[in-house]
């Protein structure tokens, strides 16, 4: 063991809180160590140099003032301030515990109905929020129509006589036709041909629902002198 690793444990040398192993070794590091023994002789000479003084006796004035001090203390912590700051303290503290177990049920209820009036709120507008008066551009939303005649030529077509069914896309255009019936002696390929120069010439609204335009599909009846649409 070094010299310098004894002269910092001397204080626990002479406390014996050292080991017992580590005791034995300093004590025969001393033995053999001159400089390391009169430094433990000097610690131990103070030790007892302090021991032997009187202690000290404390001042009575010293004593009533602490008293004092202590005394007026715990007077003001228990008189705890005015009659209105007591009051005040204790209402703060009667509130703080109403609030605790209701804070959180109201939170979630406030939540709850900010949710429910802003899902809500579409509707109210939808009902309330028309304009009552009518325009005359508007078109019926809540009707279905069938396709109406735009346009036709007046144009004869001879003594063909025949009633088609058209398809009529979202577009107004003729898709396709179906001959449904034609005039006694009539040829076949003769009126087929009769009927296509005559849908040449005319031109169609499509069908709708609720406002939208869709396919749809009308008959017509194909006179000499006249043409007819139903529905």
């Amino acid at each position: 063991m070094e010299c310098s690793n004894i002269r910092q444990r001397v204080s626990e040398y002479l406390d014996n809180a050292v080991p017992d192993e580590d005791r034995v070794e300093m004590r025969r590091h001393m033995t053999d160590c001159r400089s390391c023994a009169r430094e433990t002789e000097r610690y131990l000479r103070v030790r007892e140099a302090l021991r032997s003084l009187t202690p000290a006796a404390v001042p009575s004035e010293l004593t009533t003032r602490l008293r004092v001090a202590a005394s007026k203390v715990r007077a003001e912590s228990m008189r705890g301030g005015s009659g209105w700051s007591r009051w005040c303290d204790r209402f703060e503290l009667t509130l703080k515990n109403l609030m605790k177990p209701l804070a959180l049920p109201l939170a979630g209820g406030v939540c709850s109905a900010v949710v429910l009036f802003s899902a809500l709120v579409p509707t109210f507008t939808s009902t309330f929020a028309m304009d009552k008066t009518s325009s005359l551009w508007d078109v019926p939303t809540m009707l279905a129509t069938q396709p109406m005649v735009k346009c036709t030529a007046p144009v004869a077509f001879g003594e063909t006589e025949a009633v088609v069914d058209l398809n009529i896309d979202e577009q107004g255009r003729i898709t396709n036709y179906t001959i449904v019936s034609t005039a006694p002696g009539q040829k076949a390929e003769q009126v087929r041909r009769t009927i296509e120069n005559k849908l040449l010439f005319i031109g169609f609204w499509p069908a709708t629902a609720f406002g939208k335009a869709i396919a749809g599909t009308v008959r017509v009846s194909f006179g000499s002198s006249h043409v007819e649409v139903r529905g």
